[in-house]
């Protein structure tokens, strides 16, 4: 037993790590205030558990001494996936432990590590055989309905699926507890060179960075059956997108790349002419504007489940069978939206990369992603390449605004959904808004929302352009363009902002409201200033949410996530601001 340590691992797999430390004094005794509280530093192994816990631990709650995480079957299986085993798990635990870790645990973890990959998919002549080194383990999923109804069981016993079910046999089997490795191989799809550029367009030395090539040949494992399906997790600005022009290099066949709007689609194919070899012509894009069909063509994810009505077909979905497409590439993944999945069931033969910052689903459909686009293949944590330079660093701040007096009314008479949106809409955080800007007059700032009705008032006080879902394309296309060439300093969006816009010399974000208690989100919109700056300087992101109230309460779920990655919230009440705190006058 070590007590100085910071963990305690619990029976029921939560994992509770303090944050801070006492204070002594010379005498070994805890040191207080003037106001005699304890006194607390920051445990100086926080960090390092922090970090140790991350690849198969779940972050749930963290308050602001002790962080709770959890361990689950997809965790697990996911730290499987990275190459962990058992004893490096335990190992980790015991390292930071200040109890022993309770045997239950170690039992759990062992039984999922051991059921990663114990049962495979493998093709046997033109058919797939779903095989398991254990009998037993064959004959207890075989006891299953939902099971055996997708499988054709010979004389022998041999269980064998047709090509179309592959999804759908491991969608059934993760669901009674195992995640199976499909080693069923892949259609090569279409050959087509996608040679990278040793100069961008613009004359600019390219080349992948270590963790981007390395992250490109964990997911193709050589073009073997143990590659060709997975998730890369790079935080935003770390270059997910040319990540994804690794892939295409070196499976070097026709691609399809899905992503989730318009803006997105343009900047994709930017990506792909200025670092690739390929022409214009071979790059095409399939939106509501232009359908183009080409050996790399790039769409999204709402023109594939567009649909006249909920009872037609799919219009778009013959995109996935027309071409034979070698590689399926699915941008911010963590946004699947659930007829892609289903699709995508279908699509086990054709190697499929997901690209993500996070690989949290509010919907919980985190073993969606894991059995049908694959498990994990890299995630390198955000503080590691900020350390590294390769994204700004960022000061994360919530400020707390007292809610408009004249709404404190309707607040209390408000049921539990309208409260949030009260508190999330307060005029009061408009004199807030304003003061940051005139803070940081010269900066380039982001100002994000969720309802529109708010984002127009901000407009009306701020005299700024305002960017949201009915924006038509071109418009947005030129603010973005103004933005960069420094014409315009301030962008209010609305939702488009959570993502695909890149815009590399933002450096403050606020956020005035958002979305209930979405990790994803938050870990979204901090990324929009998170793309290094050319002059080394760092990014400042600002979450203004009402003083005690329901905005509040999911200001601090949303949070989760960037605080498992190490960032740290500086919690400010608006009315006790200063210029040397945060220089808001409020």
């Amino acid at each position: 037993m070590r007590p100085d340590n910071p963990l305690i691992v619990q029976s029921d797999r939560t994992l509770v790590l303090h944050t801070v430390r006492a204070v002594l004094d010379e005498r070994g005794q805890a040191r207080k205030d003037a106001e005699g509280r304890p006194m607390t530093e920051e445990h100086p192994l926080y960090a390092a558990a922090r970090d140790a816990l991350a690849p198969f631990a779940e972050l749930e709650k963290s308050p602001d001494y002790l962080h709770t995480y959890r361990i689950t079957p997809i965790s697990v299986w996911n730290a499987a996936a990275l190459g962990m085993g058992t004893d490096e798990i335990v190992a980790r635990m015991e390292e930071f432990s200040c109890v022993p870790v309770p045997q239950n645990v170690i039992q759990d973890v062992r039984s999922w590590i051991d059921r990663y990959g114990l049962l495979r998919i493998e093709r046997v002549g033109d058919r797939f055989e779903l095989l398991s080194s254990v009998e037993d383990a064959l004959e207890e999923v075989l006891s299953h309905e939902s099971i055996r109804r997708l499988l054709e069981i010979d004389a022998d016993g041999r269980a064998f699926l047709s090509e179309t079910e592959r999804g759908s046999i491991k969608q059934a089997l993760i669901k009674i507890g195992f995640p199976v490795d499909d080693r069923g191989g892949y259609i090569e799809g279409d050959p087509h060179p996608i040679p990278l550029r040793e100069k961008t367009l613009a004359g600019e030395p390219f080349a992948l960075r270590p963790y981007q090539a390395q992250a490109a040949e964990a997911f193709y494992r050589g073009g073997s059956v143990l590659g060709g399906n997975g998730v890369v997790v790079l935080p935003c600005g770390a270059g997910k997108t040319v990540v994804g022009l690794g892939v295409m290099n070196l499976v070097g066949a026709k691609t399809l790349i899905l992503t989730t709007n318009t803006v997105a689609v343009r900047q994709w194919r930017d990506e792909v002419l200025d670092k690739t070899g390929l022409r214009e012509d071979e790059v095409g894009e399939y939106t509501g504007e232009e359908k183009v069909v080409r050996p790399v063509t790039i769409t999204t994810y709402q023109m594939l489940t567009w649909r006249r009505s909920k009872t037609d077909d799919f219009v778009h979905f013959q995109l996935f069978s027309e071409q034979n497409w070698g590689l399926v590439i699915y941008d911010e993944v963590h946004l699947l939206p659930a007829p892609i999945f289903r699709v995508t069931a279908a699509l086990q033969a054709r190697r499929r990369l997901g690209l993500t910052a996070t690989l949290v689903r509010e919907d919980g459909k985190e073993d969606e992603v894991f059995c049908l686009i694959g498990p994990k293949r890299c995630d390198v944590p955000w503080k590691v390449l900020e350390g590294q330079g390769f994204i700004a660093a960022a000061r994360c701040k919530e400020i707390r605004v007292p809610l408009d007096p004249s709404l404190r009314a309707t607040y209390l008479g408000a049921d539990a959904r309208r409260k949030f949106r009260v508190a999330s809409e307060n005029p009061a955080k408009i004199a807030v808004v304003r003061s940051l800007i005139e803070r940081h007059k010269g900066d380039r700032i982001l100002i994000i929302g969720q309802y529109i009705d708010q984002l127009k008032e901000l407009r009306r006080h701020l005299d700024v352009p305002l960017i949201t879902g009915k924006t038509p394309n071109a418009d947005r296309q030129r603010l973005y363009d103004a933005f960069r060439r420094g014409e315009e300093n301030v962008l209010i969006v609305s939702k488009v902002g959570n993502f695909a816009i890149d815009l590399p010399d933002a450096n403050v974000a606020i956020q005035i409201s958002g979305t209930f208690g979405s990790r994803q989100e938050e870990a979204q919109r901090l990324g929009r200033i998170l793309r290094p700056k050319s002059d080394g300087s760092s990014a400042t992101f600002y979450a203004l949410v009402t003083l005690g109230s329901r905005d509040q309460e999911f200001a601090q779920k949303r949070q989760l996530f960037l605080t498992e990655q190490g960032y740290g919230y500086e919690i400010v009440e608006a009315s006790a601001l200063d210029d040397t705190q945060s220089g808001v006058q409020a």
